[in-house]
């Protein structure tokens, strides 16, 4: 593969395409935020079909692919099928190579409405912000897709020879549960030189990052039970051990004094970091005044370079429902992020060990409902990580900056294991104060505006470029 320094009499066209179609490509992400389409079986699946119907329609109407259809794969080792995706394709020409452009259609749910400033299926622009559940994860990435494929097809015409292919998931939010398949199933159609995965963030509102590592993840629930049926917390409190009490003392030991992970057999990854304050981290994290970070090195390192363990959920009894009784079990579901560099089973193993090893009282403990994911380093010497890194360059007007993530995308060890030729590069159109996943999720709009160019700039240079 060469890279030749493209003409960069085209790059003032590309950039004035995407200046003029910002507006259009906003109107048409906020017709994507208004479609409720969530993976899970809880809510209306009919809506995340109008979604693949309306991303399917939005690639169509670019003109530049040869065929575009919405797709389900079968979830292995089960009689489902996954959720509707969208494929795109297009052929190389000329002997150019091809780019494949992914994200995901379906979101979080909103979770409390209460928590919403404004409606979260209702877009709403404020202080250069667009909020609105999936107006940054993912559907902002599926319009970086889009807009820069129309600058791009506008600018070179009939002199577009770049091959694409555009891969929109459906259940990117539910574990993907079938992406491994739908790549099987789709080989030849996705395959590419580089791939871009539009599912991260940059550094800051101005300045584009390129994410190097990812953290793997385990996620598992545990029960712990300590009797066979509910007894009287004053007839044998003091006596027996009732099941918080066991459950409360076990996750303790999960962590260090600190907050550092205290778990024998989880990693860390040794490698640099830029510097990043506590004052930073407050403001981006929302800590409270009084609260402390936790863990030890750099701030940066225990985000991205180390584990972190987290107990997201638990079942038990409600405040509102709470009387004088020792409970018999209690279920919890624990989260742990893994340093790049070990397996999602390595570190699950690790915490399995660890907390059986530490059960007290001998309480009994039943593990559940695996879900594990490898991290990711990216190889960075390659022509495709040089050409995106000077096209963030252009298109920002500000340097990038190599990010670690502490964030997982645990399909990308499924893309490098079906295309272990392609360079895949891992890109985004959040900022920290994007609030993904959480009430008042938002879209930074200049962000986007430089994440378009930038991707077209990209598309444009790829197309100069031979095989």
């Amino acid at each position: 593969m060469t890279s030749p320094v493209p003409p960069r009499e085209s790059d003032a066209a590309v950039l004035e395409a995407v200046a003029t179609g910002i507006p259009s490509a906003l109107s048409d992400l906020g017709h994507l935020v208004r479609i409720p389409g969530m993976a899970w079986p809880a809510f209306d699946q009919t809506q995340l079909e109008r979604s693949a119907e309306a991303v399917a329609a939005l690639a169509s109407g670019t003109g530049v692919f040869d065929e575009v259809r919405v797709l389900r794969a079968a979830i292995p080792g089960t009689d489902e099928q996954g959720q509707p995706a969208v494929l795109a394709t297009r052929a190389a020409r000329n002997g150019k190579p091809t780019i494949l452009l992914y994200a995901h259609h379906d979101v979080q749910p909103p979770g409390d409405d209460a928590l919403w400033e404004t409606p979260p299926f209702e877009p709403t622009v404020r202080d250069g912000r667009l909020y609105g559940r999936g107006a940054a994860d993912d559907k902002a990435g599926i319009m970086s897709h889009i807009a820069s494929i129309r600058a791009v097809s506008e600018v070179l015409g009939d002199d577009l020879d770049l091959g694409i292919a555009m891969f929109i998931e459906g259940e990117e939010e539910y574990g993907s549960r079938s992406f491994a398949q739908f790549l099987s199933d789709n080989k030849d159609a996705l395959r590419a030189d580089a791939i871009v995965v539009a599912d991260s963030g940059n550094w800051d509102s101005v300045t584009p990052g390129l994410t190097v590592s990812l953290r793997g993840n385990a996620r598992f629930t545990m029960r712990v039970r300590t009797l066979d049926h509910a007894s009287h917390s004053g007839m044998f409190g003091g006596a027996v051990p009732d099941a918080m009490m066991a459950t409360v003392t076990l996750l303790s030991t999960l962590w260090n004094a600190d907050g550092s992970v205290a778990v024998e057999g989880m990693t860390e990854r040794d490698a640099p970091t830029p510097d990043y304050t506590e004052a930073t981290l407050r403001d981006e994290a929302g800590l409270l005044p009084g609260t402390t970070p936790i863990g030890d090195g750099s701030i940066l390192s225990r985000i991205w370079n180390k584990p972190s363990v987290t107990v997201i959920g638990i079942d038990a009894t409600s405040v509102a429902a709470a009387s004088n009784t020792l409970l018999p079990e209690v279920t919890v579901v624990i989260s742990a992020r893994v340093a790049p560099g070990q397996s999602g089973q390595d570190a699950y193993e690790a915490l399995e060990r660890h907390l059986s090893a530490h059960a007290p009282f001998g309480a009994e403990l039943t593990f559940s409902d695996v879900d594990l994911g490898d991290g990711f380093l990216v190889d960075t010497s390659g022509w495709a990580v040089s050409l995106t890194r000077d096209a963030m360059r252009d298109g920002y007007g500000v340097p990038p900056v190599d990010l670690g993530v502490g964030g997982s995308i645990p399909f990308i060890a499924d893309l490098v294991r079906e295309f272990p030729a392609a360079q895949i590069l891992v890109t985004g159109v959040e900022d920290p104060h994007s609030r993904a996943h959480s009430p008042n999720e938002s879209l930074h709009l200049d962000t986007f505006r430089h994440a378009v160019a930038t991707e077209a700039l990209l598309l444009a240079r790829m197309n100069a470029a031979e095989l």
